[in-house]
């Protein structure tokens, strides 16, 4: 069995460690969706440790707090889907209300022909920066 997200990076990497990366995925109307991958083939968040499940979770939350940082979202949605890919990752997705489908889910259909522009060279730096501070943050607690 072959698994898109074991076989590469599934976007532009922000964060890479040992057990998690970050990436900025390529989709056109959403240049700032970001995923939150677990690097070894799990295929539920049950499946991991509990502390795994906490480093996941603690990722999740600092990739939404530096979107919520750098760019200013109106929302911010997370899923965690796994229907099409069954290894476990988060969805972390910044929505405007001007955005394609908002106030409805992504997947869904379209609400207006819009999309959201981003210098994606200085998002990447800036939420790179602002990704780092998050966790930073987060592991004083």
């Amino acid at each position: 069995m072959t698994c898109e997200l074991c076989d590469s990076d599934g976007g532009e990497v922000l964060l890479r460690t040992e057990s998690l990366r970050v990436v900025r995925v390529f989709h056109a109307h959403y240049p700032a969706f970001c995923r939150v991958i677990w690097n070894r083939h799990i295929k539920e968040m049950t499946d991991l440790k509990h502390h795994e499940q906490a480093k996941l979770m603690q990722t999740v939350f600092a990739v939404e707090a530096a979107l919520r940082a750098t760019i200013r979202p109106d929302k911010i949605t997370l899923a965690s889907l796994g229907n099409m890919t069954p290894h476990v990752h988060w969805h972390v997705i910044p929505r405007f209300k001007e955005d394609t489908h908002f106030p409805q889910p992504i997947w869904a259909a379209p609400q207006r022909a819009t999309s959201i522009k981003i210098d994606l060279v200085d998002f990447d730096k800036k939420i790179r920066l602002a990704l780092q501070k998050a966790m930073h943050s987060q592991q004083e607690f």
